[in-house]
């Protein structure tokens, strides 16, 4: 296989398990969020988490189509992965940081995977940042916008 798609694949990769480990930190802060802003941030995260569920297959698709096995246990996303798991009871405004916070750290990544990508002409793998790019930075804006 060609080396530039490993590089990528690898990047992808890091994507890919930043992604999920944000889906489900999302989904447990859908489930457990609490206080005056429960309906909007009950709908907000099931949005999201709803989102990035299509997402990490997008991302996963990629990689095998780049010829590599896209990882996929909870080991593989914890070694990957600088979005941390959702510890202890946040306040719905910490959750809230949290989580805008995660977004542009995945945004950063999908940059990383962009910035790779359109070095070795990798137009899927540019797409599939860009588009991701796009979503995590209106992600951590519109969380942000309940704080002000």
């Amino acid at each position: 296989m060609i080396e530039h798609n490993k590089q990528v694949a690898e990047q992808l990769s890091k994507l890919l398990a930043e992604s999920y480990t944000l889906y489900l930190k999302t989904h447990k802060y859908h489930w457990n969020v609490t206080g005056p802003m429960f309906h909007s941030l009950h709908l907000l995260f099931e949005q999201q988490y709803t989102e990035l569920a299509l997402a990490v297959d997008t991302i996963a698709e990629r990689i095998r189509a780049l010829g590599w096995k896209a990882p996929g246990s909870y080991a593989e996303f914890a070694k990957l992965s600088t979005v941390k798991d959702a510890v202890g009871d946040p306040s719905a405004s910490d959750m809230i940081r949290e989580l805008a916070e995660d977004h542009r750290t995945v945004a950063e990544q999908a940059n990383r995977v962009l910035k790779l990508a359109g070095e070795h002409e990798d137009e899927g793998s540019s797409t599939v940042a860009s588009d991701r790019i796009e979503i995590h930075e209106k992600a951590a804006w519109m969380l942000s916008a309940h704080l002000d």
